[in-house]
C-alpha cells in the first residue's frame, strides 16, 4: 500500500477545523494548523498498522489544532454579540417556560426574528468558558489542556465503530443523524418514518446499550 498523499487529504483539515469556528480563532490559522497535524500524520502513518489513514490523520489534525487554542488565542467577543446574547438567553427561558422543553435554534430564531446562525453563536458566548490558567493564589502556574495521545483516540474511534456495527441498520442510522449530523429529533423521527416519541425512547435505550458496551 502506497504511503497517503496530504494533498488528497484536505478535506480531513476542513472537517476538523470546522469544529472550531467560532471559538475566537482564525478559520484561516486553525486550517493552518490542521495542515500541520495532517503533514505530520502522513509521515508517521504506517499502512501495515491495519487502520485506515483517515481514523489515525484525525486524532493528530485534531491535536495541532488544540494545541493552537492552549499555546494562545484569546476568546474577544463585541458587545453587539453579548447584548444579542443575554436576548437569547432571556428568550430561550421564557420559550422554555412555555413550551415545557428546551427551545430549538429554528423557534428562537423565528421568535427573536434573528438568523439561525447568530442565534447559535449568541448561545455559544453564554457557554462558560474553558479556563487555560490556574487562577489559585498560590502559584497561579499556567495549566495546559490536556490532549489525549492519538493512540488512546484512535482506538475510542474503533470501539465506537466496533458498537455501531451491532446496532441494526435503522438504530444505526438513528444514532448517525443525531450525533454526526447534528440533526433534531423531529428531523430525524421524519427522516426514519417515526414519531419524535419513539425517537427520543430509543435513543436512550442505544446510548445506554452503547455505554454498556464501551465500560465492558
Amino acid at each position: 500500500m502506497n504511503k497517503p498523499s496530504a494533498e488528497e487529504h484536505l478535506g480531513l483539515v476542513r472537517l476538523c477545523a470546522n469544529r472550531f469556528r467560532g471559538r475566537g480563532i482564525e478559520y484561516d490559522d486553525l486550517y493552518s494548523a490542521g495542515c500541520i497535524g495532517l503533514l505530520k500524520a502522513t509521515e508517521a502513518f504506517d499502512c501495515d498498522r491495519g487502520v485506515k489513514f483517515s481514523t489515525y490523520a484525525v486524532p493528530v489534525i485534531l491535536g495541532e489544532i488544540k494545541r493552537l487554542f492552549r499555546d494562545g488565542g484569546s476568546v474577544k467577543v463585541s458587545r453587539s454579540l453579548k447584548e444579542l446574547s443575554l436576548k437569547t438567553v432571556k428568550a430561550r427561558d421564557e420559550l422554555s417556560k412555555i413550551l415545557g422543553r428546551e427551545p430549538t435554534i429554528k423557534e428562537l430564531s423565528e421568535r427573536m426574528e434573528t438568523d439561525e446562525c447568530q442565534i447559535a453563536e449568541a448561545l455559544s458566548v453564554s457557554l462558560p468558558p474553558v479556563s487555560l490558567t490556574d487562577n489559585s493564589e498560590e502559584d497561579g502556574k499556567q495549566i495546559d489542556i490536556s490532549v489525549p495521545a492519538p493512540d488512546t483516540e484512535i482506538g475510542d474511534i474503533l470501539a465506537l465503530r466496533q458498537i455501531m456495527e451491532l446496532l441494526d441498520e435503522k438504530d444505526r442510522q438513528l444514532i448517525i443523524m443525531r450525533y454526526f449530523q447534528g440533526l433534531t429529533q423531529s428531523v430525524t423521527a421524519k427522516n426514519l418514518n417515526m414519531t419524535q416519541v419513539q425517537v427520543s425512547r430509543r435513543e436512550k435505550k442505544l446510548l445506554t446499550f452503547m455505554r454498556e458496551q464501551l465500560l465492558k
